[in-house]
C-alpha cells in the first residue's frame, strides 16, 4: 500500500536530484516545498474548521451549563449550534487523515532515498519508476554547507544522525527544536487559540484541561522532534526544518495572504455571536457592529 505513495516521491527525489546538479540537499528541500504548496488547501480547509471550533467555544460552555444533567437535550442543542454555524465537529480530521500518508511517504522516500546499506540500494533501485534514474545510484550522501569552507566545515554525511558528523552538525536538532516551536505557535494564533485562565473554566474543568493540554503540546512536541532529530540521520533533520519553515510561512499573515491568492481563497471575518435561549432552546444572534458617528465640527 505505502508503494502507491513511497515509490513516485522516491522517482520524483531523485529526478530533482539529476535535474539540480546532483545536490541532494537541494533536491530535498525542493520537494518538501512543492508537496507542501500543493497540500495547502488541506492546510487551510483544517485551519478554518478549527478556527470555527473554536469561535464556537463560549457558546458551546453555555449550553453545557444550561443542560448541565440532561445529555440527551445537550446532545440536541449542541447539534443544533453545529449546523447553524456550518461547523463540522470532525472537520478539522478528514484533511488531516489526507495529509497524514503524504507527509509519511515523504519521510520515508527522504529515508530510501539516502540509502546507507547494499540492501538499501537495491531497494532504492527497485522503487525508481522511470528508466535511466537508476544510473545515479548511490545518491551523492555528503554534503557541505558552504563547500569553499570545507577547512572549517567539514562535510556532513547525510545518512548518518548529528551525533555522528561534525560537531556543527548539533546545530540542526536545535533548528529543529526552534523552527517546530515557531509553527506551533503560529498554528494556534492561526485558529485563535489562547492560554489557559482560571475563570474560563467550568465547572467539570474541560474547557481550562484542553487549553493546558494544548499548551503542553506547544511545549512537549518542539523539544520531543529536537531529541528525535539527535537519531536521526542529517538528512531527515534537514526535511523537518524545512518543513517548519514553510509551516511558518503559510500560518503568517502575509503567508495566508499570498497562499490564498494563488488559490483563490479569501480570508473573512465573521462577527462575533452570541447565543440566548428562548423557550430552552438556543438561539443564534449575530451581534452588528454599531457604525461610528461623523464628528460635528
Amino acid at each position: 500500500m505505502w508503494d502507491i505513495i513511497l515509490n513516485p516521491f522516491v522517482t520524483i527525489l531523485a529526478w530533482l536530484y539529476a535535474a539540480l546538479n546532483q545536490d541532494i540537499v537541494l533536491a530535498i528541500v525542493v520537494l518538501t516545498v512543492i508537496i507542501r504548496i500543493l497540500t495547502f488547501p488541506l492546510f487551510a480547509k483544517q485551519q478554518e474548521s478549527q478556527k470555527k471550533m473554536q469561535q464556537i467555544q463560549p457558546q458551546l460552555k453555555k449550553l453545557q451549563e444550561k443542560y448541565k444533567g440532561d445529555k440527551e437535550k445537550m446532545s440536541q442543542a449542541q447539534m443544533k449550534l453545529y449546523r447553524e454555524n456550518k461547523v463540522n465537529p470532525v472537520g478539522g480530521c478528514f484533511p488531516m487523515l489526507i495529509q497524514f500518508p503524504i507527509l509519511i511517504g515523504l519521510y520515508q522516500a527522504i529515508f530510501f532515498a539516502l540509502a546507507a546499506t547494499p540492501f538499501q540500494l537495491v531497494d532504492l533501485s527497485e522503487r525508481l519508476l522511470i528508466p535511466g534514474l537508476d544510473s545515479l545510484i548511490p545518491l551523492q550522501r555528503m554534503w557541505s554547507p558552504i563547500p569553499q569552507l570545507t577547512a572549517l566545515l567539514p562535510e556532513l554525511d547525510l545518512t548518518l544522525s548529528p551525533m555522528e558528523n561534525p560537531t556543527y552538525a548539533l546545530a540542526l536538532p536545535l533548528l529543529v527544536l526552534v523552527t517546530t516551536w515557531g509553527q506551533q505557535k503560529l498554528t494556534m494564533s492561526s485558529v485563535g487559540q489562547k492560554p489557559a485562565k482560571k475563570d474560563d473554566d467550568d465547572g467539570d474543568g474541560a474547557g481550562g484541561q484542553a487549553a493546558a493540554m494544548t499548551k503542553s503540546m506547544t511545549t512537549i512536541m518542539p523539544i520531543m522532534f529536537g531529541f528525535f532529530s539527535l537519531s536521526f540521520s542529517v538528512g531527515l533533520s534537514i526535511y523537518f526544518v524545512t518543513s517548519n519553515l514553510i509551516g511558518v510561512v503559510q500560518y503568517s499573515p502575509q503567508g495566508k495572504q499570498f497562499l490564498g491568492r494563488i488559490f483563490g481563497r479569501k480570508s473573512s471575518e465573521e462577527a462575533p455571536v452570541e447565543v440566548v435561549f428562548e423557550d430552552d432552546e438556543p438561539v443564534k444572534k449575530t451581534r452588528k457592529r454599531r457604525k461610528k458617528k461623523p464628528r460635528r465640527k
